[in-house]
C-alpha cells in the first residue's frame, strides 16, 4: 500500500515543480546569473577604462617631462650662443662680476636654482651665486657633453656633500624628513639629505678659444611649482568626476620629495614613502605600475614609472593619479540601482504568475496532502474535490475511488497479520525456552566434565608428588641434623629447597581447593568484609615494600556477610598480589567496602583497584578460566579460578573493569547475613 501512494504522489508533485521551474527559473536563476555575467563583464571594463585613462595621464606627465627638459636644454645653448653671454665671457677679465650678474640674471630668468661656467679643466669661471668651492665635480655626463660641443638635460642624483660643495642653502632646501603614513609607516627622526636636480649642459666658447660648459640645475626637491604644473596640465577642469581629485609626484627612490598629495589638510605628504609593492615593481624591476593603489591615506588609480639619471640609472619616480572613491561609489549606485530594478520586475511579476498558477496546483496540492495522509497511516483520507471535467477533476475522482479499495484491502490485511503475529510470538518464546535450557545443561555438562577431570588429576598428582615431598623434607631435616654446624655454610640453600618444596604442596593444595572445594571450606561466621581486609595486608607486607604502592582504604559497609574467613582473606590475597604485580613501578592501590543490592538482593561489595597497565579486552575475557595465566612461569592460572569458585560458591559474583593503561578493578559482591 505505502508503495503505491508514494508512486502515485512522485507524478504529481513533478508536474507541479516542472511548472513552477518552467515559468520562475528563467526569472529567478537565468536572468540574476546572465545579468551577473554582464555587470562584472561591465565593472572590468570599468575598471579598464580608469587604469586607461591614468595611463594616458602618464603619457601626458611623460611627454611634458620630456619637453620640458629639452626645452630647458635649448634655452640654455640658446644662452651660450648668444652675443651679450659671448662679450662678457670674452671680457671676464675686465669686468667678471658683469658676467656673474648676466648668469644670476638667467637664472631667475629661467628659473633656475643655479647656472655656473667652468672651463675644460673643470674650474669655475662665473656663477650666477657664491660656490663652496671653484672646482667641484665635473665628470657628469652633462658636463662632459657639454666640455665636447653637445647639449644635454638629465635627471641627477646628488649626495648632501655633492650639494653642500655647490651652496650649502641648496643643501639645506634638499634636506626632508622622512614621516609616517598609513600605507607605509616609518619612524619619524630620519632625514632624506640627497638631491634629485634637472641637470643640463650646453657647450660654450671661451673667449681665449678654448672650449668650456654652462650648467645649470633644477633642484625638484620641495619643489612643489615643479608637480603643480604637471597636475594643471594633466588634470584640468571638468576632466574628472565630481569628488575625485588629480594628484602628481616625483619620488627620489620611494620617498615623495615634491607632490600634491595631502598628508592631512594643509600640509603636502613631502618625507613619506611610496608602499613596498609599488616600490620594488617600479625601482627594482623597471616596470610602470598602472592600476590602484593606496597612496599616503586613501585608495587612487596611480600610474608611476622610473625615473632615470645621466647614467641610466632608476633614481626615482614620476606619479599621476586620481583618487578611487568616486569612481567606486558610482559604480556601486549603479549596481545597486540594476539589483532593485531587477527585483521590483520579480517582484511585480512573481506574485501574478503564483495567483494565475494557484488554480491548477490548488487541485493537486489538495490530492498530495491526501496521499501523504494515507501514507501516514490516515486510510479514510480523500481528496474531497467536487466534481470536474477536465483531466485533474477525473483524476482526483479516480484517486478517491482507488483509496476506497485500498482502505477494504487493508483491513483484512491487518486481520491476517494479528492473527499471523500471535502465532510467531508463540513460537518464538517456545524457541527462547528451550534455547536457553539447552545452553544452560551445555554449560553444567562442560563444567562437570572439566571438575570431574581436573579431580582425577589432581587426586592422582596430589598422591604421587605428596610422597615424594615428604620423603624429601625428611631426608632433608636428616641431612640437617647430621651436618650439625657445617650445615650453616649451606643454610640459603636449605632454605631455598624447603621454599620451593612449600610451593610445591600450595600448588597441590591449590588444585585440591578447586577440583573438591566442599572439603576446603572453612567455618562460617558473620563479619564485616573489612576486618578480612585489615588482617591481609600485614601478609602482603613483604611486597608493599619491594615497590612505592600507596594503600587507600574506604570502609562505608556497615552489613555483614556469611563467609569462612579464611577462603575471603583468600581471595583477598589474590586480588592484592596481582593488583601489585601489576604496578611494578608503584601506584595506588584502593581497597573500597560499601553495602550494594543486586536484583533487589542486600549485600556487600568490596572493590580491589589499582592504577596499572590494564589488561586488554580478549584477556580480560579468559581471566576466570582454570589454568589461564598471564605470568608464564611464575603463575598456575588457578588462583582467580578459585576466587570465583569460592565466591559464587556462597551466592555472590566476581567481576572485572579494565582498561589498556588505565587500571583494572575487581568487584566482589556477597549476600548480607541472614
Amino acid at each position: 500500500m505505502g508503495e503505491g501512494t508514494s508512486d502515485i504522489s512522485k507524478p504529481r508533485a513533478s508536474v507541479r515543480y516542472r511548472l513552477l521551474a518552467i515559468a520562475l527559473v528563467p526569472m529567478l536563476v537565468i536572468l540574476p546569473v546572465l545579468l551577473g555575467i554582464a555587470i562584472y563583464r561591465w565593472s572590468e571594463r570599468f575598471d579598464a577604462l580608469a587604469v586607461s585613462k591614468v595611463n594616458d595621464d602618464l603619457t601626458i606627465a611623460h611627454i611634458f617631462v620630456d619637453r620640458m627638459l629639452q626645452g630647458t636644454e635649448e634655452r640654455l645653448a640658446a644662452v651660450s650662443e648668444s652675443a651679450r653671454f659671448r662679450d662678457l665671457v670674452a671680457s671676464r677679465a675686465n669686468s667678471p662680476d658683469q658676467l656673474a650678474a648676466f648668469l644670476n640674471e638667467t637664472a631667475q630668468v629661467r628659473g633656475l636654482d643655479l647656472l655656473y661656467l667652468i672651463d675644460s679643466s673643470g674650474t669655475v669661471i662665473a656663477s650666477s651665486r657664491p660656490l663652496a668651492t671653484m672646482a667641484p665635480r665635473w665628470d657628469w655626463p652633462v658636463v662632459e657633453a657639454a666640455l665636447a660641443g653637445q647639449s644635454l638635460a638629465r635627471f641627477d642624483l646628488l649626495d648632501h656633500n655633492e650639494l653642500s660643495s655647490l651652496t650649502p642653502d641648496l643643501a639645506e632646501r634638499a634636506r626632508i624628513a622622512l614621516v609616517s603614513s598609513r600605507s607605509n609607516p616609518n619612524p619619524d627622526g630620519q632625514i632624506e639629505t640627497r638631491g634629485l636636480i634637472l641637470h643640463v649642459g650646453a657647450a660654450a666658447q671661451l673667449g681665449d678659444g678654448g672650449r668650456g660648459a654652462l650648467v645649470a640645475a633644477v633642484l625638484l626637491n620641495n619643489n612643489s611649482s615643479f608637480v603643480d604644473t604637471i597636475n594643471k596640465l594633466v588634470y584640468n577642469e571638468n576632466s574628472l568626476p565630481s569628488g575625485s581629485r588629480g594628484t602628481a609626484t616625483v619620488f627620489l627612490s620611494d620617498v615623495r620629495i615634491s607632490t600634491n598629495v595631502n598628508l592631512f589638510e594643509g600640509r603636502r605628504a613631502i618625507g613619506t614613502r611610496v608602499s613596498r609593492e609599488v616600490g620594488d615593481a617600479v625601482l627594482k624591476y623597471g616596470k610602470t605600475w598602472r592600476e590602484q593603489a593606496f597612496v599616503v591615506n586613501d585608495w587612487y588609480i596611480s600610474a608611476y614609472e622610473p625615473l632615470l639619471d645621466s647614467y641610466n640609472r632608476r633614481v626615482g619616480m614620476l606619479y599621476v593619479g586620481f583618487l578611487q572613491k568616486p569612481f567606486t561609489e558610482a559604480k556601486r549606485e549603479t549596481l545597486v540601482a540594476i539589483i532593485l530594478a531587477f527585483g521590483v520586475a520579480v517582484a511585480a511579476t512573481v506574485p501574478l504568475f503564483l495567483v494565475w498558477a494557484s488554480n491548477i496546483f490548488r487541485p493537486l496540492e489538495r490530492m498530495t496532502r491526501t496521499i501523504s495522509s494515507v501514507e501516514h497511516g490516515d486510510l479514510s483520507a480523500r481528496t474531497g474535490l467536487p466534481k470536474m471535467t477536465d483531466e485533474i477533476g477525473l483524476v482526483a475522482s479516480e484517486l478517491d475511488h482507488l483509496l476506497d479499495q485500498v482502505q477494504e484491502r487493508d483491513a483484512e490485511l491487518r486481520l491476517w497479520n494479528t492473527e499471523l503475529n500471535q502465532r510467531v510470538e508463540e513460537r518464538a518464546r517456545e524457541l527462547q525456552t528451550a534455547n536457553e535450557q539447552l545452553e544452560t545443561t551445555t554449560k553444567q555438562l562442560i563444567m562437570s566434565e572439566k571438575l570431574a577431570a581436573i579431580g582425577e588429576i589432581t587426586a592422582g598428582v596430589a598422591h604421587e608428588i605428596n610422597n615424594p615431598i615428604a620423603v624429601i623434607q625428611g631426608n632433608l631435616e636428616i641431612i640437617q641434623s647430621i651436618a650439625g654446624d657445617r650445615a650453616d655454610k649451606a643454610k640459603d640453600e636449605f632454605r631455598l629447597i624447603d621454599q620451593q618444596l612449600m610451593r610445591i604442596s600450595e600448588m597441590v593444595t591449590n588444585l585440591l581447593k578447586f577440583s573438591k572445594p566442599q572439603e576446603y571450606a572453612g567455618v562460617l561466621e558473620q563479619y564485616n568484609p573489612a576486618d578480612v581486609i585489615g588482617d591481609t595486608l600485614p601478609l602482603i607486607r613483604h611486597l608493599l615494600k619491594k615497590t612505592t604502592t600507596a594503600i587507600e582504604r574506604q570502609d562505608e559497609a556497615s552489613r555483614f556477610v556469611v563467609m569462612p574467613r579464611t577462603e575471603l582473606q583468600q581471595v583477598m590475597i589474590n586480588l592484592m598480589v596481582n593488583a601489585l604485580h601489576a604496578m611494578p613501578q608503584g601506584g595506588t592501590l584502593v581497597l573500597r567496602t560499601f553495602d550494594s543490592d543486586v536484583d533487589g538482593i542486600p549485600g556487600v561489595s568490596v572493590e580491589v583497584s589499582d592504577t596499572g597497565i590494564g589488561m586488554e579486552p580478549d584477556v580480560a575475557k579468559k581471566i576466570f578460566d582454570a589454568f589461564f595465566t598471564t605470568k608464564r612461569r611464575e603463575g598456575t592460572g588457578l588462583g582467580l579460578s578459585i576466587c570465583q569458585m569460592l565466591v559464587t560458591r556462597q551466592g555472590g559474583t566476581i567481576s572485572v573493569k579494565t582498561k589498556p593503561g588505565a587500571g583494572t578493578t575487581f568487584t566482589v559482591w556477597l549476600p548480607e547475613a541472614a
